[in-house]
């Protein structure tokens, strides 16, 4: 754990204050729920919590099964970061924060099929300069909120996505947000 020298107190109603500093940092915003830890020390741990995060493996067996049937490579994001990744580019995906643009097409709602040259393609992963050739976004909606979005990449320019690729999205989408509501 990294020290911040940072001290709150706490108020008559028992809230502490995150600092702007630290939510910034975090990605923290009004609204985010957060899981609560506490350890043998007597450390309480405040954790960003993600809906998607808690469908871990079976997030990750659903991309290995898109990504051998399609060929593609597959990742599904919370509203952070990458929680599963399949295919060619797994190690570049899992875990890496998603960009502010793929962010806003998941608080938008959008659906996005696109190449390269589109101008609604969207970076997906903010560190990386990949060149995709092809990509198909579909958000996932569960109990009527944006939790994250299932991500159809390729990396091979003679191959062009379509309405296949695109129905495959949006039922993944679909699927892993009616899992959620379990």
């Amino acid at each position: 754990m990294k020290a911040t020298g940072i001290v709150r107190r706490i108020d008559d109603l028992g809230r502490v204050v995150v600092p702007k500093e630290i939510r910034r940092t975090l990605r923290i915003r009004e609204g985010d729920p957060l899981e609560i830890f506490t350890d043998r020390e007597g450390e309480i741990i405040l954790k960003k919590y993600s809906p998607i995060g808690e469908l871990g493996l079976f997030a990750k067996q659903y991309a290995d099964s898109l990504a051998q049937t399609t060929g593609h490579i597959i990742a599904i994001s919370d509203k952070d970061q990458f929680v599963a990744a399949s295919g060619s580019m797994k190690r570049e995906l899992l875990s890496k924060s998603i960009t502010p643009e793929l962010e806003q097409a998941i608080n938008e709602r959008e659906s996005i099929i696109a190449s390269k040259e589109d101008k609604n393609f969207v970076r997906i992963v903010a560190d990386d300069d990949t060149d995709y050739s092809y990509q198909v976004i579909w958000p996932i909606i569960s109990e009527g909120d944006a939790i994250g979005s299932i991500v159809l990449l390729s990396k091979d320019p003679k191959v062009k996505f379509g309405d296949v690729e695109n129905k495959l999205a949006s039922t993944a989408a679909y699927f892993l947000g009616r899992q959620m509501e379990q």
